[in-house]
């Protein structure tokens, strides 16, 4: 019987290479995965630290390093970083070597609630807590405020910080019982009843050229009140 060798160095290539191809993958599937490669997105670093990010990505309610590879779920790392009050978004990734990196973008606050409960309103209109690592300089809101109910508030607060005048001055927005609008500015001790946000851009002008007018004249102490709810025209209340 004739022995065809041919035959037997296929199945020998065969084999070394699935052999081969299964030692690799123990071998990967193995590797422990190293200390997490956090960077924060945007304003780095201002409300939630590296420290609380490493906390967030738990596997097996154990810190991922030194975990096997093959145990992370990558998914659910992200799902666990977008719990936290603090992050808009986040991606997790894992390299060949078991190299964990995380990307994160923080929320960004534009306005500060400052009434029975204290926390921020983020560029989205979301709820955002507050936090230990840094204050946010951004106009107060005060009055009548429901954390369900953002939604009046946060456009004028969007508006306000879209704004690069209104964002210089406007340090204080309070929403009545009715839900029309107040504000105070920087150094100047009036209130601003701006109403409904009806017309807003047209009453914020009109704020504007009575502001540089009164400011030119000198005279922005003289008033209590400065009245925007009528489109047209700007009705001041002297102290």
């Amino acid at each position: 019987m004739r022995i065809n060798y041919n035959y037997i160095k296929i199945i020998g290539l065969l084999l070394l290479v699935v052999g081969l191809f299964a030692f690799a993958r123990n071998r990967n599937d193995n590797r422990k995965v190293t200390e997490p490669q956090i960077q924060f997105l945007g304003e780095n670093k201002l409300f939630i630290t590296d420290a609380t990010v490493s906390k967030l990505l738990i596997q097996n309610q154990e810190a991922v390093t030194g975990q096997p590879k093959e145990i992370i779920d990558l998914n659910e790392l992200e799902t666990a970083l977008k719990s936290n009050s603090m992050i808009k978004k986040a991606e997790v990734f894992m390299s060949v070597n078991g190299e964990l990196s995380a990307e994160i973008e923080q929320k960004r606050p534009i306005a500060r609630v400052n009434t029975n409960a204290s926390y921020y309103i983020d560029d989205n209109g979301s709820y955002m807590p507050l936090s230990s690592n840094y204050a946010a300089r951004v106009p107060l809101v005060t009055g009548s405020i429901k954390k369900n109910n953002l939604e009046t508030v946060f456009q004028f607060a969007k508006t306000v910080d879209e704004d690069e005048f209104l964002k210089k001055h406007v340090i204080e927005i309070r929403q009545n019982d009715d839900r029309t609008i107040d504000f105070k500015i920087r150094k100047s001790d009036f209130i601003v009843h701006l109403g409904t946000l009806e017309k807003l851009e047209k009453k914020i002008n009109n704020f504007k050229a009575f502001y540089q007018k009164a400011l030119k004249d000198k005279i922005l102490d003289n008033y209590k009140l400065v009245n925007l709810k009528f489109d047209k025209q700007v009705i001041c209340t002297k102290t």
